[in-house]
């Protein structure tokens, strides 16, 4: 996993330095470390590895003895008692298929653990680049406050000569206030984010993260493949189909016969009245059995059931692939539309400062409208949270891309 969590932070995500790069691959291992869910699959996954040693068993041996209340009289004396011991062995390679079916089931358990790796690779990816966006925004927001402020005291300094009025003044507070106020609820919607992120990493709620500064989208796309068919979401369809046929073959190991030995052991006591030979004589007996399921339908029923649930495997890999398939075109589509509106949005900031210019130089003329002013920085405000978005949204996406094809 740790390459492929490479391949999601470094291959695609392209931030401004590759130390955020590292930072963010930093992160995404101490989840994958402490998070509690991962946690558990791992040792999910050790239970089903131990039971590869649990399946090599075979039928337990059985011990028998009694004693005869009313003693049996034999020609080499009465027998006192009986002692037995027997073993039930399975068919010839009944064992080894067993535990190559527990392999299987294990095998299974270890693609659920890897998916749930890449997820919260995934997860925690998504969770920065939000945190990114709350932060840019804010500092967004501060430099809107402080432009503000440039033009407050440009307001002033018309009010004192009569070229403009304190009307002028107090809305272009309110705008500021307007502004920290949106600050204040970013900042309320960082934290929150900071508590999730946290939480996958499983520490601190409130402990601080520290996210890169700028980030911008590259001029092209990276090369990436287009197929879905390599995901572990479906290779695990995969695994449990090959799980299945494993139960069948174990299933027809198990029609087969059953085979048995055993040994039984009479004491004998000696005829005091007698003498010859074997008198006293113990008996020893060795003994073989036979299991043979001649009326027993589980064992068709199972083969039945296996090749149903073979066909529900398909179904359910084909379903699963038609969503991934949407869900892949989905992303695309809309780390497209990000890059669409980025690079719209860098055009209207240019022309937003542009006019500003014009509005400054206006100014040395004593024509300024304070109006257009506020119009204007509105828009450029505007502009500029949304080229954030589209940044974040090019980054979200692309997490998800890579984690679909990779």
């Amino acid at each position: 996993m740790k390459t492929n969590n490479i391949i999601i932070i470094i291959g695609l995500l392209f931030v401004s330095a590759f130390g955020t790069a590292q930072q963010l691959q930093s992160f995404i291992e101490e989840a994958q470390r402490n998070n509690p869910n991962i946690q558990a699959y791992e040792l999910r996954y050790n239970i089903a590895k131990e039971k590869v040693n649990e399946a090599n068993w075979i039928p337990n041996t059985e011990f028998g003895a009694g004693y005869f209340m009313s003693e049996p009289e034999t020609r080499t004396g009465a027998q006192k008692a009986r002692f037995s011991a027997r073993q039930m062995l399975p068919w010839f390679g009944t064992v080894s298929t067993r535990e190559k079916y527990a392999a299987t089931m294990a095998e299974t358990d270890y693609v659920d653990y890897l998916v749930a790796k890449r997820k919260l690779a995934l997860s925690v990816a998504q969770s920065y680049y939000i945190l990114y966006g709350l932060q840019a925004k804010q500092r967004v927001l501060d430099e809107n406050v402080q432009l503000l402020k440039t033009y407050e005291e440009l307001a002033l300094t018309s009010v004192e000569v009569g070229k403009a009025s304190a009307v002028d003044v107090l809305r272009l507070q309110i705008r500021q206030n307007e502004l920290q106020q949106q600050k204040e609820i970013l900042q309320e919607q960082f934290t929150a984010e900071q508590a999730n992120f946290n939480a996958l990493l499983n520490r601190n709620p409130s402990l601080a993260i520290e996210v890169v500064e700028e980030m911008v989208i590259p001029e092209n796309d990276p090369i990436t493949s287009d197929s879905i068919q390599l995901n572990p979401e479906l290779l695990r369809f995969d695994k449990m189909y090959e799980s299945v046929a494993q139960a069948e073959l174990l299933n027809q190991k198990e029609r087969g016969p059953m085979f048995g030995v055993g040994l039984d052991f009479i004491p004998v006591e000696e005829r005091p009245d007698m003498t010859f030979s074997d008198n006293g004589k113990d008996i020893v007996m060795p003994m073989v059995s036979l299991s043979i399921p001649i009326f027993n339908k589980q064992y068709g029923s199972r083969t039945k059931q296996n090749e149903l649930r073979k066909q529900e495997i398909n179904f359910q890999k084909q379903e699963r692939s038609n969503v991934l398939e949407t869900a892949f075109a989905r992303a695309v589509a809309q780390r497209n539309e990000a890059r669409i509106a980025f690079d719209t949005q860098t055009k209207n900031i240019k022309q937003a400062k542009d006019a500003e210019q014009i509005l400054l130089k206006n100014y040395e003329t004593g024509t300024i409208d304070f109006n257009d002013v506020l119009d204007i920085q509105e828009l450029q405000l505007k502009f500029q949270l949304n080229q954030i978005q589209s940044v974040q949204l090019y980054y979200v996406q692309s997490a998800l891309i890579n984690y679909l094809i990779n």
